[in-house]
């Protein structure tokens, strides 16, 4: 009983955080190999930016990606 109410609290926790949040504007800071979706005028319709980042001295990875509608929410907030 213990270990099935341990893996719903798990799953609880874990599914509201599979959903990656795009941001308005490119954050300044970025951890080596994280990623941050932004929407930007630069991408044609229904794509945003995906921004990689990287370790010192390499220049981050940019690339226009298609978002799939369930996967992401629009912040409102920009960083």
């Amino acid at each position: 009983m213990r270990i099935l109410l341990s893996v719903l609290l798990l799953s609880a926790a874990v599914l509201p955080c599979s959903a990656q949040t795009v941001l308005k504007s490119e954050p300044l800071m970025l951890a080596p190999y994280e990623v941050a979706l932004v929407q930007t005028a630069s991408c044609p319709s229904g794509k945003v930016l995906k921004v990689t980042g990287a370790i010192r001295g390499v220049s981050r990875k940019r690339a226009c990606v298609a978002l799939p509608s369930e996967t992401a929410s629009l912040a409102t907030a920009t960083p």
